[in-house]
């Protein structure tokens, strides 16, 4: 009969029918109470697991940012490390320089070019000196102050004299710091107690 296929077609097009025809539409069983609190309380555990491994990576991603920032703040202080190094020598080599021509330029010496060059040389020094302020370098004056390891390297013992003992009592080469780094030890006699 053409009819009822007709509105077997209709029905079907039009959703009034929901027979056994279309397996996939067919409602899924109701869950006991058992199961769904099983099924809930694993959601819960999983939640939680995720939640704290979110947690975790947030920190750990945290982490690597502050150890990255400080890393690059660190190479922005201390990239010029080495060529200070190198820099600190030319210093040595100027100041003893001019000590030199301060002891051969005495008030009375009838040499004035002897004078304008020790007067130069002390101007260049403290220039230099100047720039290294600017830069963060600085020249250590350990004398009178303890021994520290991480600052002084002891190249001798001085009896103590006056100074209690472990005071360093005179240094041979200046050391440097590069911001509160050490870049170069001073070279320093420690003063001891004598044995007699």
């Amino acid at each position: 009969s053409p009819c009822a296929f007709s509105t077997a077609a209709q029905q079907r097009s039009t959703g009034d029918e929901c027979g056994p025809e279309d397996p996939s539409e067919e409602p899924k069983p109701p869950l006991p109470d058992c199961a769904l609190e099983h099924k809930a309380t694993k959601l819960e555990e999983q939640v939680r697991d995720l939640t704290e491994r979110y947690r975790k990576a947030l920190a750990d991603s945290e982490n690597v940012r502050r150890r990255t920032q400080k890393f690059v703040e660190d190479a922005k202080l201390f990239g010029i490390q080495s060529f200070c190094r190198d820099l600190v020598e030319v210093a040595d080599i100027l100041e003893k320089t001019a000590e030199s021509a301060a002891g051969e330029a005495e008030p009375s010496d009838p040499n004035p070019a002897l004078k304008k060059i020790y007067e130069g040389l002390s101007l260049i020094e403290a220039k230099l000196q100047s720039v290294f302020a600017k830069h963060g370098l600085q020249k250590m004056n350990p004398v009178g102050g303890r021994y520290d390891p991480y600052e002084h390297e002891i190249i001798c013992h001085v009896p103590a004299e006056g100074v209690p003992p472990g005071t360093v009592a005179l240094v041979t080469q200046d050391g440097y710091k590069l911001h509160g780094r050490t870049i170069r030890h001073a070279l320093v006699g420690v003063a001891v107690e004598s044995h007699e």
